[in-house]
Order: structure tokens, then sequence, then C-alpha cells
């Protein structure tokens, strides 16, 4: 039997990686430079911890969890990267230490839900989290960096889109009218809905049936019930996004699909690339009761997770051409420890270098060399190693000529500065 991967599940082989990788490296460099530090969580947490923090009533706890038993433990693999940051914040009392932290995480999630396009069983997400700082302006720096890393990426059609839950005060009136609002049109929610909009009215808000979307479009708004201090919370959000330049659109439905979730959230959304009817590619919010809630000393917090899958999915297709690297091609069995010292030593000056020791004729090992896409290839053999020299081979240049041993490494950089033409890239072999 071949075996396959995990349904929901899958590979993802060195040309593709490439693509992951240029947008983490993108995605690091924009967070590092606004005063993130990368944390790592374990993949597998205790349930409680989710439970306690995204929220029994969630689809996610309900239904989309891995989990498993051992012995008294019941252990869960991660679903998401806050609970998890979180609980190490309050472990590590990374509170009493620091005012403000700034974390930022890459890795994969696990959720037990149908696949579908850009949402797998596991997939994988980049987020940050800020404890420590309540207002309304590092929330709009975030959302304006979130902007500006997917606008620099390319990703076009972007929608950014923000709305306030209020604090305790303000969910509470919320609750209040959206029961009295959903009541009387219980009939024309779905199944789901009409079982737990008294226990969590907000979920219906969130929900993806086009009945609940139907009843939910003429629901109160809770902008209209926020607290003088909520309500100054969300001004100032908007006027520092105004600041910024950032373009915003209020979405007054927008909650969000955990419980967690106080005052500023947001998410932002594409209409470009293949990315299907899921087109949310980040989505974030103000999570100020959850380090309480777990445990730790009331402290404000504000994070997001964005969807790299979706991100890729989004940019299209693009071509992440691996780093220009070099073939070292020993003629014959004498040449090969010379080979091997030899690459050693470009190495240690940085270039990426693979020896061919197959013993096979130059012919071949050009070929191999070419069609692997080396950009050079360093060919050693009896005459070279006794005149200390070696014949360097521009394989996109189509060029060769004679260099002394200690002038190699001079000569390739020399080379790796010299703009090769579409054409003769394109006439390779």
């Amino acid at each position: 039997m071949k075996l396959k991967p995990v349904k929901g599940m899958q590979d993802i082989l060195p040309e593709e990686v490439r693509r992951w990788q240029l947008v983490e490296a993108r995605f690091r460099r924009a967070v590092e430079l606004h005063g993130f530090a990368e944390v790592r969580t374990p993949l597998l947490e205790a349930t409680e911890l989710f439970q306690r923090s995204t929220g029994e009533t969630t689809e996610v706890v309900e239904k989309q969890m891995f989990t498993l038993e051992r012995g008294s433990e019941s252990l869960s693999l991660r679903p998401e990267g806050t609970p998890s940051s979180a609980r190490a914040y309050i472990h590590e009392s990374v509170y009493a230490k620091q005012p403000v932290s700034r974390w930022y995480y890459l890795g994969p999630m696990f959720r037990a839900e149908q696949p579908q396009r850009g949402r797998q069983r596991q997939f994988h997400q980049a987020g940050c989290e800020i404890y420590g700082d309540a207002g309304p302006l590092c929330d709009a720096e975030l959302i304006d960096m979130l902007y500006g890393l997917l606008s620099d990426l390319g990703v076009a059609g972007l929608k950014v889109s923000v709305n306030s839950l209020g604090g305790n005060e303000s969910r509470a009136r919320y609750r209040d009218a959206l029961i009295a609002y959903f009541k009387p049109r219980a009939a024309e929610l779905s199944p789901h809905a009409q079982e737990r909009f008294e226990q969590n009215p907000l979920r219906v808000l969130d929900s993806k049936d086009e009945r609940d979307r139907a009843v939910a479009k003429a629901a109160p708004s809770i902008l209209e019930l926020l607290t003088p201090d909520d309500r100054a919370h969300w001004q100032g959000l908007l006027d520092a996004l105004d600041a910024l330049g950032t373009p915003y659109e209020v979405d007054q439905q927008l909650v969000r699909g955990l419980d967690y979730y106080t005052r500023t959230t947001f998410e932002i959304s594409t209409t470009s690339g293949a990315i299907g009817s899921q087109n949310a590619l980040l989505g974030g919010g103000r999570y100020d009761d959850m380090i309480a809630g777990l445990g730790g000393p009331a402290t404000p917090a504000i994070g997001f997770a964005m969807g790299l899958e979706r991100v890729l999915l989004a940019l299209g297709e693009f071509e992440a051409a691996p780093p220009a690297w070099v073939a070292v091609a020993p003629l014959a069995a004498p040449q090969q420890n010379p080979a091997l010292k030899l690459a050693k030593r470009l190495r240690q000056q940085g270039f990426t270098v693979e020896v061919d020791g197959r013993g096979t004729s130059l012919k071949s090992m050009l070929r191999r060399a070419n069609g692997g896409g080396a950009r050079f290839c360093v060919v050693l053999g009896e005459s070279e190693l006794a005149r200390d020299v070696v014949q360097l081979k521009d394989l996109a240049r189509h060029e060769q000529e004679e260099v002394p041993l200690d002038q190699l490494v001079a000569r390739l950089t020399a080379r790796l500065t010299e703009p090769v033409t579409s054409t003769e890239s394109e006439d390779r072999g």
C-alpha cells in the first residue's frame, strides 16, 4: 500500500518551501522593525488551556481540536497561537520583568475540520502579541504594520475591517440587545444558531450560514452601546489609523470567532489570488481579560494571527529563486579529496556548494549542475591540481576561464555582481 499524508496535512517540497521562506523572512523583518521578539511554544498543551481561553462554546473547542488522553491528562494540539503565548507569559512571570512585551511566532496549528482550499487540518500561522499596553495607538500601529507587510509582498485587493466589542459592561449590554433581537426571529436561524444564541449571541454574527447572515444583517450595533471609556478607545483607534494613512472600513458585525476578544477587533481580507471564498488573510484584536482569566495579573493585550497558506494563495504564482550555488566537479578519484577541501573553504566564505563525487564524465557532471540550477561549475582535474588552478565555468553566461586557486573566491564574488541578461538565463545549457 502506498502511504499518503494524513487527510488535511500536506508535504511542502523544497521548491515550494522557498516561497514560504520569502514570506516568512518579510514577516520577520517587518515585525522585528516594530520591536517584536520571537517566542516558541509547545505544539501540545493541556486541553483546559484552550477551554479557558478560546472559549468552550466556540466552534474551535467544541468540534475542531485534536485531543488525546494519556493517563489522567487531557492534551490537545494547539489550534491557535495566542493561548500558548499567554500561558508562557504567565508561567515565566514575564509581567514582573518588563512593563510591555512584544512577541511574535511562526509555526503549525491543528484543527480537525473539513479540508478545503486555504484551510487544512495542519496549517501555519504567523502572529504577534503585545502585553501590557492598553492604549489604542499600539492597536493602530499593529494594523498599519500588517497592511504595509501585505502591500509590500504584493497582495492586491486588500480590505481592512475594524470594529470594537467594548469591555465587559459594553458586551453585557450588547449581549442583552442581541438576545432581544434574535429571540422573535429564532425560527429563521439555522438549527445550530437556535441552540446557542441565548448562550452566546455573538456567535450568530460570526456564522457563515446564509440563514444566520440574513437575520443578522439588521442586528443592533455594539458601537451604539459602548461605555464612555470604550468609545474613547474606539475613537482613539480611528484617529490613529487616520494619522497613519491606513485605509479601513468599519464593520459593525465583525466579532471574530473566539470568545476572548475585547474592544478592538480587526481583519484584513483580499479579493486577489486563488484564495476562494475564505478570503480573510489575518485577524485579531484585544483580549484584555485573558491573562487574568488564566491566573496571571490583570494585563491588557492585543494580538493577531495570519494564515501563511492563505497569503501564498493570495500572492498567486511567483518564483522564489534559490541562491546562486557552485558545483565542484573533480575529474577523477585523486581530485575528490582536494575537491572536498575546496568546497569546505568556499562554504566558509559564504558560498552554497555541492561536490559531485559520483565519478562520472565531465559532460555528465556539467549536465547535472546545469539541470540543478548551479550558477558556476568549478572543474578540478590532474593538470589543474598540479598548477594550483581551476577551470571556472559560468553556466548562465556560457563562459569559461582558468583561475588561480587563491583568487577563486574573489573571482566568484565579482562574477556574482555581474548582471545576467534574461536571454542568457533562458539559454542555459
